[in-house]
């Protein structure tokens, strides 16, 4: 099972690395940080250069510390935090099916990431290599409460700047 865990940390941790330089550096056909900033704007997520920083660097970081099995539970609760904010911006309001623009993917690496976190990364890892592997259940519900606190604080911040800094109407 080690190598099964390392496969699905590296993959996990690499799309997600991806998602991230797609924001800040327009790599892999990403919109880059002005691109992604816009979009944040336009869904409410503001302001949405700080928002698309903050969630291109979670998810850039986050990834490689899932792909390095370092400091795992940090790196979950990341990576779960933009998962539930994506969903409750973007997907929640399409159903579930990915088909329709969806939750399902979302929901998949939220609950993948979970089973990372409560297995631990396995003995082919930093974590191990360090002698400092975080695993359980106890940790795998404190990544999942701090990356749902960490989505519900974004959310209340974006809500609050667009009340005080409303954007002009369109002509």
């Amino acid at each position: 099972m080690q190598i099964g865990r390392l496969a699905a940390r590296t993959v996990i941790g690499g799309l997600f690395i991806g998602h991230g330089t797609q924001k800040l550096f327009g790599w892999f056909g990403g919109p880059g940080l002005d691109g992604a900033a816009a979009g944040f704007d336009a869904m409410g997520m503001r302001p949405g250069r700080r928002n698309a920083i903050a969630a291109g660097l979670a998810e850039t970081a986050g990834g490689g510390a899932l792909a390095l099995g370092l400091a795992l539970p940090l790196a979950g609760a990341a990576l779960i935090g933009t998962m539930i904010t994506a969903i409750r911006t973007v997907h929640l309001k399409n159903g579930p099916w990915n088909s329709n623009g969806g939750y399902e993917y979302n929901l998949v690496l939220i609950v993948a990431v979970l089973a990372l976190v409560e297995a631990g990364p396995g003995c082919l890892s930093l974590d191990a290599a360090r002698g400092s592997v975080r695993r359980g259940p106890s940790w795998a519900l404190a990544a999942l409460a701090v990356g749902a606190a960490a989505s519900t604080a974004a959310l209340e911040l974006a809500k609050r700047e667009a009340a005080a800094h409303p954007l002009p109407a369109a002509a």
